[in-house]
């Protein structure tokens, strides 16, 4: 698989201000007296790879989600680069269970169509991207013609588009036999060492843990560090209070 290319200098810009990737301060979430996420803490800090796991249902997508500003937090806030997700959105690749292509197009008609929707933001070439993924820019045939493996590739590559500073990947390796998650792996090692973030969820631990700086488990909504690496140290924290609080105050 080809070497990434080198972060643009949106990415260097936020290594010099000395401000996370990413904040969520005592942040719940509920729907109706339902609360999926409780009290959750958190600090991604920029290079770092951080695996989330946890049980179907437990809050996983929903975090994803608010982090790319598609969801807003009941209590508590949610910055990313300093920001509310919602103005950042440019920086943030959020890669969700449904891949958000056009079944009828190519992988290289796809792309540039979602390239075009960032307007000035600087892109990717679209030949180097699908060579980044594995993936041959000069297969025309449509989508729907794609195994399910190859579209997740596809995926991953509208998302690295727009070279975003933060990516946030829900069950990447869905769909992929073991030599095309490694591959994968493997490309999100390069972006992990030119400065990206990465937050991945998966059910298949023992791949994406050697990349991984910090695991985090999510359990009844709530949020703890279920084993990090010693290079992490401080820099992941997760709490959970002592006693339930009200938020209606």
């Amino acid at each position: 698989m080809p070497a990434a290319p080198q972060a643009s200098s949106r990415l260097d810009q936020s290594a010099t201000q000395l401000i996370p990737t990413a904040v969520l301060d005592d942040v719940s979430k509920l729907y109706g007296s339902f609360a999926v996420l409780r009290h959750v803490t958190l600090q991604l800090d920029q290079g770092r790879c951080y695996l989330l796991l946890g049980e179907n249902g437990a809050g996983k997508s929903t975090l994803l989600r608010m982090l790319a500003g598609l969801l807003q937090p009941s209590y508590g806030a949610v910055r990313v680069f300093g920001e509310p997700p919602f103005e950042v959105r440019e920086r943030i690749g959020y890669m969700g269970h449904a891949p958000m292509l056009y079944d009828e197009y190519s992988a290289a008609e796809n792309l540039r169509y979602f390239a075009a929707l960032y307007g000035g933001t600087p892109c990717l070439p679209v030949e180097s991207t699908l060579r980044l993924v594995g993936l041959d820019p000069s297969l025309g045939r449509p989508l729907r013609q794609y195994s399910q493996g190859m579209r997740q590739r596809v995926s991953l590559a509208r998302v690295l588009l727009p070279q975003p500073g933060l990516l946030l990947l829900d069950e990447p390796f869905s769909n992929m036999d073991r030599a095309s998650a490694l591959q994968m792996l493997s490309l999100l090692q390069e972006l992990r060492g030119q400065g990206q973030t990465i937050l991945l969820t998966t059910h298949q631990r023992e791949l994406a843990e050697p990349l991984a700086d910090a695991v985090l488990v999510l359990a009844g909504g709530r949020l703890s560090i279920g084993g990090s690496l010693p290079a992490v140290g401080s820099e992941v924290r997760a709490r959970e209070p002592a006693r339930e609080r009200s938020h209606e105050d």
